[in-house]
């Protein structure tokens, strides 16, 4: 039963309401009243912008990663006093993360006594060149007292031979001595090099911050271990300057055109609905690419973050401001690409304007294009129309920039002609439960006065 009279109650007030629309209409046609759809000129602000969607990122980023492998052991401290984890605020040089170094610190010892074994060999190789030298100098000594007696009777040939020979190799001998010594400074060197390649590992170990920021991915935990085999794996992502954020956003290429450098961009996330951010275009990055036939560009927009409001990898919904006037009169689109057949002009209420230069216009304008261009509308004259002469200058796609002499702000013009009540699209118009299609457009007018169609 009450089933019954729901449905009933629905039924009741969906007739009043057909009958409160229906029944104007049928006693403004019944006394033969002009049917017109009409709407008043606005002023306002109009905006030709392209929408596209991108993603909020910091602006720079630093990826810190690990060159050597092991476990880690422990996270550390940031400015607060906490343990390293996401959004944590760090500092240049403060520790991140402690990898196990009991490996490292062992290759460190055994290279330490490499270094200290090359010394060693050195100032023996030092201490036999000294020993050589004395030799190679008593030699000398040998080898004058026998060139001056020579070959005689009181020194032999072999013994004069023999002095000659032991000088020559006490020579050679101090030759090989000074070759030892540059060996053990080598041996010394490779060694302390072979020290400083094992402190560098060990101090690898600690993982340090490399700049001032805020911690945007912790990406290891206690206990896992890294392995540095052909790439750094990664350990950290950190912001420098979460106050300076950018948008990277997928411009389609048929728009990218009208995409320059410092040009205004708003653009809003879901996060704040209804809160419009602002910022300007940086850079139109070249590498473009190809979806399913589809080529994009990414561009980079600046946005100021001083108010910590945004945060990284929102989805941003983009307007690029192409063109912008101000306070200006505009009417719907659809007024200018009205043309009424010639029943409804009133004599003379036709301007010599050319067929069809209003669509011209409109397409003209639609693109972009500043440069008026001549238009009509038509205003109501009794149950006629009368042409007015107009200036078309920016369109929206919704709404168009007009200019003329007679133009005033609140003016009826006509959009169009309300067919017969008989009519389906007039009845489709009038039923209330008639779903209507959305209207997409690519960008918006901000109309702070205006009138509804009658």
């Amino acid at each position: 039963m009450n089933h019954s009279f729901k449905r009933a109650a629905i039924l009741l007030i969906s007739l009043v309401v057909l009958g409160a629309m229906v029944v104007p209409f049928l006693t403004e046609r019944r006394n033969g009243a002009p049917a017109f759809h009409t709407a008043a000129v606005a002023r306002g602000d109009l905006q030709v912008a392209v929408s596209a969607t991108g993603t909020v990122e910091p602006e720079e980023l630093v990826d810190v990663g690990a060159q050597v492998a092991g476990k880690i052991v422990s996270f550390g401290k940031d400015d607060s006093g906490k343990s390293v984890d996401y959004g944590s605020y760090v500092r240049s040089g403060i520790v991140l993360a402690q990898i196990d170094a009991a490996l490292f610190t062992a290759d460190v010892a055994q290279a330490e006594a490499q270094v200290a074994q090359a010394r060693a060999g050195l100032e023996h190789a030092q201490a036999d060149l000294v020993q050589l030298q004395a030799k190679l100098d008593q030699a000398l000594r040998d080898w004058n007292r026998a060139r001056k007696l020579g070959p005689s009777e009181a020194l032999s040939q072999s013994a004069y031979d023999s002095a000659l020979s032991a000088h020559e190799v006490a020579q050679a001998n101090v030759a090989v001595g000074r070759a030892a010594i540059n060996q053990s400074r080598s041996a010394v060197a490779q060694a302390t090099a072979v020290l400083g390649k094992a402190r560098q590992n060990l101090d690898y170990c600690t993982i340090k911050s490399p700049v001032d920021g805020v911690i945007v991915d912790r990406r290891v935990n206690i206990g896992q271990t890294v392995v540095a085999s052909l790439n750094a794996p990664s350990l950290f992502l950190i912001a420098k300057d979460l106050k300076r954020l950018q948008l990277w956003v997928a411009v389609n290429e048929a728009d990218i055109g009208d995409i320059r450098p410092d040009q205004q961009v708003l653009f809003t996330v879901d996060a704040f609905p209804g809160e419009t951010f602002e910022g300007v275009v940086g850079k139109v990055r070249l590498n473009a690419t190809l979806t399913q036939n589809v080529v994009t560009y990414i561009v980079e927009v600046n946005t100021d973050n001083s108010n910590g409001r945004l945060l990284p990898y929102l989805t941003a919904n983009a307007r690029f401001i192409v063109k912008e006037h101000r306070d200006v009169l505009m009417v719907p689109t659809s007024a200018l690409g009205w043309d009424p057949g010639p029943a409804l002009v009133a004599p003379g209420g036709r301007s010599d304007s050319a067929p069809g230069a209003e669509q011209a216009a409109v397409k003209e304008a639609g693109s972009g294009e500043e440069q008026p261009r001549a238009g009509t509308l038509w205003v109501q004259e009794g149950r006629l129309v009368r042409a007015l002469p107009v200036e078309i200058g920016l369109n929206d796609g919704s709404w168009t920039e007009v200019r003329g002499e007679a133009l005033k702000e609140g003016m009826l013009i006509v959009v169009g002609e309300r067919l017969p009540s008989g009519d389906k699209e007039v009845a489709a118009t009038l039923n209330p439960f008639t779903p209507k299609l959305p209207f997409t457009k690519k960008s918006s007018a901000q109309v702070r006065s205006g009138g509804s169609g009658h």
